[in-house]
């Protein structure tokens, strides 16, 4: 029998981590071992959980930061040819607060990671899940040279874990590679995030805080078109090379793309919304260049933006029981 290839996702139980999950098992000669802090999701969460190759998954739960030693053996024992990263404390307000935990899971424990995979024979790959946020506010489209320019404690922390994993590429011959995406939205997204939680909002009759009134621009794109190219790259791209991923648009305000779910719902933009103070450290725009990917691994966005938030607002329709119960909020554990 063919041995299956073996992936293993840090953070399979977050939204990112959960497609990426589903859509590597559509190929059944893949074997995919999950790993979380957290207890495994419900399928509400985990879209993988309907996936007819599911008994090619496993789950299993650690904590970087306080497991260290138990969960480095354990990816030895379970020595994958490929690991993709999502592991990270990933909201910006709450950064402010704990800066130094986000430094921890974000930085810390990655150069511990790295430190010990380096001297191991099976890794294949391993794929570093970024963020556009390490190049700080940049109204112009930024590529994949752009010095990094952080605004956030999250961000800084992000760039720091990036430049470790860069220093042992460049010095160990590290097998890197790095992705950074726009906003990743979708089905099954953190309930906390602006295209759900607006959703949410308007179901309950509650009010939309628009920081800053909303003038922020972001660049959102379909969490299966970011899994698409994550496995391209992972696959295909270059080790030591940094690839983008966006949706080759020049982004949107936040308060339209709250006034377009308004409209969706048949609400009043006006009357549904409240302004309130900005965030600190809020980047005013970004929109980076995926050409890169797109000229060297053929990949292209497919989801556009109006049928991605259909899609959501009928996820949160057809799971409102359980939905409406959930927390609203970044589930900030140090």
């Amino acid at each position: 029998m063919t041995k299956l290839k073996k992936i293993m996702i840090l953070a399979a139980n977050c939204f990112s981590g959960q497609d990426l999950v589903d859509l590597i098992l559509d190929d059944p000669t893949r074997q995919v071992v999950g790993v979380g802090r957290s207890p495994e999701r419900s399928s509400t969460f985990a879209k993988y959980k309907t996936n007819s190759n599911l008994r090619n998954f496993s789950y299993h739960q650690f904590d970087i930061n306080n497991d260290t030693s138990a969960f480095l053996k354990f990816i030895d024992n379970e020595r994958p040819d490929y690991i993709v990263n999502f592991a990270a404390q990933g909201e910006v307000a709450t950064s402010w607060e704990y800066p130094d935990q986000w430094l921890t899971t974000n930085a810390v424990a990655l150069a511990r990671i790295v430190n010990h995979l380096r001297r191991k024979d099976y890794l294949k790959k391993f794929l570093q899940v970024s963020t556009p946020e390490v190049y700080g506010s940049a109204i112009d489209s930024v590529n994949e040279e752009t010095p990094l320019n952080p605004s956030t404690p999250y961000a800084a922390a992000k760039a720091a874990g990036d430049l470790v994993l860069s220093a042992y590429e460049k010095q160990f011959n590290f097998p890197l590679v790095t992705v950074r995406s726009t906003n990743v939205y979708g089905a099954r997204q953190q309930l906390y995030r602006i295209i759900p939680r607006t959703i949410i909002r308007l179901k309950l009759g509650q009010k939309i805080e628009l920081h800053g009134g909303g003038i922020a621009k972001k660049s959102y794109i379909h969490i299966r078109d970011v899994s698409r190219g994550e496995l391209a790259i992972l696959y295909h791209g270059s080790k030591g090379e940094v690839y983008h991923l966006s949706p080759g648009d020049s982004g949107i305000k936040i308060c339209d793309l709250v006034a377009k779910i308004c409209k969706k719902m048949g609400a009043n933009f006006e009357e549904s919304t409240v302004s309130i103070d900005e965030r600190p450290g809020q980047d005013a725009a970004y929109v980076i260049d995926s050409s890169k990917v797109a000229e060297t691994l053929k990949w292209v966005p497919k989801v556009d933006l109006d049928t991605g938030i259909t899609e959501v607002i009928k996820w949160i329709e057809k799971n409102w029981d359980e939905i409406k119960d959930s927390e609203f909020v970044y589930q900030y554990r140090p």
